[in-house]
C-alpha cells in the first residue's frame, strides 16, 4: 500500500466534515465571482442605459450595491470563518491520530531499531514532518478541489457571455498541464532529499546537545563546529538544489498564466472597436481572468506544496511501517500468577543475521526465589543473557520459561509486568520525584510511593530536598546525584513489586558509600525473589546463591563463592585479579 493511501485511512474518519468543508468553501470562493457580473451590469445595464434617467440610473445603482453589500458583509464573513475552522479542525485532528499511533509505535519498535536509529531523527519525523503532511489535507483534499470548482463555474459564466473569448481565455491550458506534469516530478524527490537532509541535521544536533559535557571536557568546540557545518551545508546544498528547481517551475508556470490575460485583453478589445462586444463584457471578461488565474496560480502553489507533503507523509510512513521485532503470538495470553521459576535451556543469540552468536549454547535452571550473580569480563555476553528474559530481544535457537512457560507463548508486556529491572545508568524524567517513582505503578498512592522511597533508603535525602517528593529531577535526572538517581530506580521497582529481579551493574558506578547504601536496599528488595545480578565488583556478590562466569558467550563455571574459589578456576582468578578478601585467597 502507498503511502498516500495508508495516509488516507487517517482522513477516512473525517470524510465528511471535508465534504462539508468543501461544500462551504463553494459558497464561499463563488460569492466573489458574481463581482465582474455586477460589474457588467452595472457598465451596459445602467451607466450606459440610453433609456434611463440619472435619477432611474442611481436608484438602480443603490439597489445593486445594497445587495451586493447585504452579501459581502453579512453572508460571507460567517461563511469564511466555519470553512476556515472546519478545514484547520479535520487537519488538527488527523495530525493527533497519526501523532497517537507513532507514539504507540515508537513504543513498540525494538530495541535493535534503537541501537541503529538517531533519536533526533526520529523526533523529527513524527513532528516537522507529520506537521508537513497537514497540508495534504488543507491543500490537496480541499483548497485544490475548491480552486478546480471555482475555476469551471467561472469559466461556465464565462461561457455563457461569450464562446469564442472563453476559449481564448482557456487555450494556455495545456502547456499549464504539460509544464506542471514535467516539473513536479523531480520536485517530489528534491523535497525528499532535503527532508532527510535536514532530519540528519537535527538527529546530529540532539545527540551533541546531550554530548556538551563530552565537547567541553575535551575541547572540543572546533572540531564539533566544523562535524556541524558537514550536515548543515549538505541541507543547504539539497535546500539550493530545491529551491533552485522550485524557482524554475514559478518562472515557467507564471509566465504562463501572465500571458493568459494579454491575450483577452488583445482579442476582446478588437471586438470592442468592431463592435462585437460591449465594454461591460470585455471588462467583466477582464475581471474574470483573475478569478480563473489566480486559482490556477493556487494550483502552482499548491503542487509545490502537495510535493513537499508527500514527501513527507513518505518519510512518516517509511517510520511506521517499521517492522517490529518482538511480536505477540495471535494466541498469546496474560502471564499471572509468575511464581519466578526460570529455565534457560539451550539458548544461541545474534543481533544481526550476517554477525557471529553473542551467546552460544547457554543453559541455566534457576529455581524460585534464588539469586543468580553473572561475572566475567567486559564482552562476555552477561548483559545481553539478561536482555532476553524481559524479551528484549528475541533468542535465535532455545527457549526461555517462566515457571514452564515459553515467553514467546505469552504477551510481552504483561511478561515484563513481572519483571523489575534495576540498571547502571537508569533513565529519570524531567518531572517530579514522585513521578518517577511511580513508573513503577502509576496507579500508586502518595502512602505507596513514600513507603517505597523508605525502602529503598532515599525518602531521607528526598524530604532533604526544597520541595521534597515535588522536586523536579531535570532532563535525565541531571538535578541528582548517581546514588540518589539509583535509590529512586530501586524505589520504582519495590513500587511495582515484581517476582523476578534484574540488577545490571547497579552500583558499579557509585561510590563506596552510596554503594553500601544501595547494596542494603537491594538485598532488601531480591529477599524472596527471583533475582539476576550482572556486576564486576565480585564483592558485591559473594552472597548469592549461585555465580555464574560468562565468558565469550558461554558459561565457564557456575556454583557458590565458595565452591568457585576452591575449584581455583576462572572466578578465582577474577577475585585474584581484583585484589579482594586476601585470607580466602590464602585459604
Amino acid at each position: 500500500m502507498s503511502s498516500v493511501k495508508q495516509y488516507m485511512q487517517f482522513v477516512k474518519p473525517y470524510r465528511w466534515k471535508i465534504v462539508w468543508t468543501i461544500l462551504i468553501g463553494i459558497i464561499k470562493f463563488a460569492i466573489p465571482l458574481l463581482l465582474p457580473l455586477i460589474l457588467k451590469y452595472i457598465i451596459d445595464d445602467i451607466i450606459n442605459a440610453e433609456n434611463m434617467s440619472d435619477g432611474a440610473k442611481t436608484s438602480e445603482l443603490l439597489w445593486i450595491m445594497g445587495g451586493a453589500f447585504v452579501i459581502f458583509l453579512i453572508l460571507r464573513p460567517p461563511v469564511e470563518y466555519i470553512r476556515q475552522y472546519l478545514a484547520q479542525w479535520v487537519g488538527n485532528k488527523i495530525l493527533f491520530d497519526i501523532r497517537d499511533r507513532l507514539f504507540d509505535h515508537i513504543q513498540k519498535l525494538s530495541l535493535r531499531f534503537y541501537s541503529q536509529t538517531k533519536t533526533g531523527e526520529i523526533i523529527s519525523r513524527v513532528i516537522h514532518d507529520v506537521e508537513q503532511t497537514k497540508n495534504f489535507v488543507l491543500t490537496g483534499l480541499m483548497n485544490v478541489w475548491l480552486d478546480i470548482i471555482t475555476i469551471l463555474i467561472a469559466i461556465t459564466i464565462m461561457m455563457t457571455m461569450n464562446v469564442g473569448l472563453t476559449l481564448v481565455s482557456i487555450i494556455l491550458f495545456p502547456f499549464f498541464g504539460f509544464s506542471i506534469k514535467y516539473f513536479y516530478g523531480r520536485l517530489r524527490r528534491l523535497t525528499r532529499d532535503r527532508s532527510q537532509a535536514l532530519a540528519e541535521v537535527q538527529g546530529h544536533l540532539h545527540e551533541r546537545v546531550q554530548g556538551v559535557p563530552v565537547t567541553r571536557s575535551f575541547a572540543l568546540e572546533e572540531y564539533e563546529q566544523g562535524q556541524f557545518n558537514k550536515r548543515n551545508e549538505n541541507f543547504l546544498d539539497k535546500a539550493l538544489n530545491h529551491t533552485n528547481w522550485n524557482a524554475k517551475t514559478f518562472a515557467v508556470t507564471n509566465t504562463i498564466t501572465d500571458l493568459a490575460p494579454l491575450l483577452v485583453i488583445a482579442y476582446a478589445g478588437y471586438q470592442v472597436i468592431n463592435g462585437g462586444l460591449s465594454v461591460g463584457t470585455m471588462v467583466a471578461f477582464v475581471a474574470y481572468m483573475e478569478r480563473v488565474y489566480s486559482p490556477l496560480r493556487r494550483l502552482i502553489n499548491s503542487s509545490t506544496v502537495l510535493t513537499q507533503s508527500i514527501a513527507s507523509i513518505d518519510r512518516v510512513f517509511e517510520f511506521l511501517n517499521e517492522k517490529y521485532d518482538i511480536v505477540d503470538k495471535k494466541d498469546a495470553k496474560a502471564m499471572t500468577g509468575v511464581e519466578g521459576n526460570v529455565d534457560i535451556d539451550r539458548i544461541s543469540f545474534r543481533y544481526d543475521e550476517d554477525e557471529p552468536d553473542v551467546l552460544k549454547d547457554v543453559s541455566l535452571q534457576v529455581k524460585k526465589g534464588e539469586t543468580i550473580a553473572l561475572v566475567g569480563m567486559s564482552g562476555g555476553g552477561k548483559s545481553t543473557l539478561i536482555s532476553l528474559i524481559p524479551r528484549f530481544y528475541d533468542v535465535t535457537k532455545g527457549s526461555i520459561k517462566i515457571d514452564g512457560t515459553d515467553i514467546r507463548d505469552v504477551k510481552a508486556r504483561s511478561l515484563r509486568d513481572n519483571i523489575g529491572m534495576v540498571l547502571q545508568d537508569n533513565t529519570l524524567f524531567s518531572e517530579s520525584i514522585s513521578m518517577n517513582i511511580r513508573m513503577g505503578n502509576p496507579d500508586a498512592t502518595d502512602e505507596e510511593v513514600i513507603t517505597a522511597a523508605k525502602a529503598a533508603n532515599a525518602h531521607d535525602f528526598i524530604t532533604d530536598l526544597v520541595h521534597g517528593y515535588d522536586t523536579l529531577v531535570g532532563e535525565r535526572g541531571v538535578k541528582l546525584s548517581g546514588g540518589q538517581k539509583q535509590r529512586i530506580a530501586i524505589a520504582r521497582v519495590f513500587l511495582k513489586n515484581p517476582p523476578i529481579l534484574i540488577f545490571d551493574e547497579a552500583t558499579s558506578a557509585l561510590d563506596l558509600e552510596s554503594e553500601h547504601t544501595i547494596q542494603e536496599a537491594l538485598e532488601k528488595l531480591a529477599s524472596d525473589r527471583t533475582t539476576f545480578i550482572v556486576a564486576h565488583r565480585l564483592a558485591t556478590i559473594t552472597h548469592a546463591d549461585r555465580i555464574v562466569v560468562v565468558v565469550g558467550g558461554e558459561i565457564r563455571e557456575s556454583g557458590s563463592h565458595e565452591e568457585l574459589m576452591k575449584k581455583q578456576g576462572s572466578y578465582y582468578n577474577l577475585y585474584q585479579v581484583q585484589n579482594l578478601d586476601q585470607p580466602d585467597l590464602k585459604g
